[in-house]
């Protein structure tokens, strides 16, 4: 029976982290943009960069950080700090287009320098952590799930993100090798075109971050 509660945990986690990570974000964004450019590993990296993020943070909701992240103050802060890092990211894309062009090789991090891998981790940090949402899902269905998986100790939590950070990386790992299969059909401008349009994407969820920070911030929960 316990084998079975397991098994539903991890199904249940799959699929809800699944749904989430189907939805356009700006891990989204960062995955296709680095993709065009980096290859097939992408995907796993920029889900190394969002696991960096979300295991500390599981492990403080089990130690009881859900009541600090569910203050209005709390997410209306990180809404405004988000909006900032993904607005600084947006226009220093926009900065860069003229003179971007398609690498010769983008068989992934082992064919350049190393520092690459830690960018694309990084950018998959950046745009975890910038996002409200972010912290507001782990304040609700993440300690819901926390609460559920609770009974079975170490080893329910372990299951449950396993089936969490696994959704993620089919997700993400799927769009980055459609992205460089896809790459021989780009030009260096329609590359351009591609990277324009993440980063006005990005710009657009940096105001509506932040507007939805300062709400939080500024309007009384009734």
């Amino acid at each position: 029976m316990a084998d079975l509660k397991l098994v539903m945990l991890f199904v249940t986690a799959f699929v809800t982290a699944l749904s989430g990570a189907l939805m356009p974000g700006p891990v989204l964004f960062a995955t296709v943009r680095w993709s065009a450019e980096r290859g097939r590993w992408v995907g796993p990296l920029v889900v190394a960069g969002h696991a960096v993020v979300e295991a500390p943070l599981m492990v403080a909701l089990i130690f009881g950080l859900g009541k600090l992240l569910s203050k209005d103050v709390f997410v209306g802060v990180v809404g405004l700090a988000g909006g900032a890092v993904l607005l600084a990211m947006g226009a220093l894309m926009l900065r860069g287009l003229p003179g971007l062009r398609l690498p010769a090789s983008a068989d992934g991090p082992g064919t350049g320098e190393g520092l690459w891998s830690l960018r694309v981790v990084g950018a998959g940090a950046l745009t975890s952590v910038s996002n409200p949402y972010f912290t507001l899902w782990w304040a609700t269905v993440g300690l819901s799930f926390m609460t559920n998986a609770a009974p079975f100790g170490a080893l329910g939590y372990c299951v449950f993100y396993a089936g969490h950070i696994m959704a993620d990386l089919a997700w993400y790992g799927a769009v980055s090798e459609s992205v460089h299969r896809g790459r021989r059909l780009l030009s260096d401008g329609s590359y351009r075109w591609l990277v324009g349009v993440c980063a006005v994407l990005l710009v657009g969820f940096a105001f509506y971050f932040s507007y939805k920070g300062y709400r939080f911030l500024t309007v009384p929960v009734a």
